[in-house]
């Protein structure tokens, strides 16, 4: 124990001066004091020692302690994360340079709470999926027969039901004319949006097909050929010879209400072209959206009225 001794009523060289002593040498200083000859007015020693109470010394020794364990717990928890995120930690100080441990690692920790959070909230919208994963790392078989009932229960929203029509689509031909006819549709029900952008992409589609010359019945060297063996034969310089095919040009997509049509140019006459579109169509037609039938040629088709523009209800048209 220290005490620290204040002189007072002393000159002005010697105000506020302490001088710290043990307390055994502090009472032979006292007791010494009148023989002391420091100024003529006889000086005035006070010692002032600080008192501690049995219960504020264990008091403070308890918070010490509490403050001591706590210190401890937060170096056990910053290892572990530490230890965790060792290559995250190596990749920002790499990157950073001398960027300071503790940013990094708070930064850590605020990216793994952001994740947990976000985790927590997919696993609230479906349980059984969390329950799913929890148990992929502990017992495998386990996880994977959930999946498998989770699969068995759900089975209709898994796999869905084709929307299309089981009627077969008719296809008519009415003079139709390779370099400049309409192609026309009658649907069973006005389609719906994503049907017409399905419509609009498959015929897109058929259309760079026959732009880039793939539908060429005059080459059809693998179709025709046995394909007895997995190594078939093709003849490139007889690939190379034959008259090109090409689809020159094609109009939008007009539709009113269920009825839509396409003008077309694709120049030579090439009827591989229109296998193409009649084979693509009518998948479309059982799988996705019922069509009643595709007239190929002719100028006019039901009640199909000329010159009516996007402004009119059911009427609307769509690039190609």
């Amino acid at each position: 124990m220290v005490i620290q001794l204040q002189l007072l009523s002393v000159p002005s060289q010697f105000h506020h001066s302490k001088i710290s002593i043990t307390p055994k040498k502090a009472q032979n200083f006292l007791s010494f004091t009148p023989s002391l000859k420091l100024c003529p007015a006889l000086p005035t020693f006070r010692a002032r020692i600080p008192t501690f109470s049995g219960s504020l010394r264990a008091e403070r020794q308890g918070k010490t302690m509490k403050k001591l364990g706590e210190i401890e717990t937060e170096a056990e928890e910053g290892q572990l994360e530490n230890e965790e995120g060792q290559g995250f930690s190596n990749d920002r100080e790499n990157e950073d340079g001398g960027e300071d441990d503790g940013a990094v690692d708070e930064e850590f920790s605020h990216a793994s709470a952001y994740r947990a959070k976000r985790d927590e909230k997919d696993y609230d919208r479906d349980p059984e999926l969390a329950d799913i994963l929890g148990s992929c790392f502990d017992d495998p078989k386990k996880a994977q027969a959930k999946v498998e009932d989770r699969i068995r229960r759900k089975r209709n929203k898994i796999l869905h039901t084709k929307t299309g029509s089981p009627t077969p689509m008719k296809v008519i031909f009415k003079k139709f004319d390779f370099s400049n006819s309409y192609i026309w549709f009658e649907f069973y029900n006005t389609p719906l949006p994503q049907e017409v952008t399905l419509l609009c992409d498959t015929i897109r589609a058929w259309y760079i097909i026959g732009r880039l010359g793939g539908c060429n019945s005059m080459n059809m060297q693998l179709s025709q050929s046995t394909m007895d063996s997995k190594r078939p034969r093709y003849d490139a310089v007889m690939g190379a010879n034959v008259t090109p095919t090409t689809f020159y040009n094609i109009g939008d997509l007009e539709l009113q209400d269920n009825l839509a049509r396409i003008w077309v140019d694709i120049g030579t006459d090439e009827p591989l072209l229109l296998d193409v579109l009649v084979n693509a169509l009518s998948c479309i037609s059982s799988d996705y959206v019922g069509i009643k039938e595709v007239v190929f040629g002719g100028s006019e088709f039901q009640n199909w009225k000329e010159n009516l523009g996007s402004e009119y209800a059911g009427c609307s048209t769509h690039k190609i």
